[in-house]
């Protein structure tokens, strides 16, 4: 398991209930997500140029235990599902206490879009090669 983001849970990302809010389980993954990219050389830059970005279909968050004032986490990512050209895709972000435990997990469905055209597209030739080296799940499934 390759981890892709460290840190702790801070003051803002609490709820009035004194546990990590909903959407700060969504901010700690697409962080990762985004280092994960940048592993294999996936640049923010590159995308920029190319006036291009990722785009979500689906967000699904499962709660295992509770995340509270001053935890550590740690994110783990995983491709669930991808077209060979890696223009869509299903990431899985395993989040993890200091301790060790689960807290989450957070499926996301996405893809590719043209930031100026505002209609999805392919990762060029280039790009779609490091996307292919990314990490794989044991289960995973070609889209293809």
């Amino acid at each position: 398991m390759e981890i892709y983001f460290e840190g702790p849970v801070m003051w803002a990302q609490l709820d009035a209930n004194m546990h990590m809010r909903h959407s700060a389980y969504a901010d700690f993954a697409a962080q990762a997500r985004m280092n994960m990219l940048t592993s294999v050389g996936l640049e923010v830059k590159d995308l920029m140029r190319l006036k291009m970005g990722p785009i979500l279909f689906r967000e699904e968050l499962i709660y295992h235990r509770e995340v509270g004032p001053n935890d550590y986490l740690k994110v783990s990512c995983v491709i669930r599902k991808s077209r060979k050209d890696g223009s869509r895709w299903s990431i899985q972000h395993e989040i993890y206490r200091r301790d060790g435990e689960k807290a989450a997990t957070v499926n996301v469905d996405g893809a590719w879009i043209d930031v100026i055209k505002r209609k999805l597209t392919a990762l060029p030739e280039d790009l779609a090669a490091k996307f292919q080296t990314l990490p794989y799940s044991e289960d995973y499934e070609s889209l293809d």
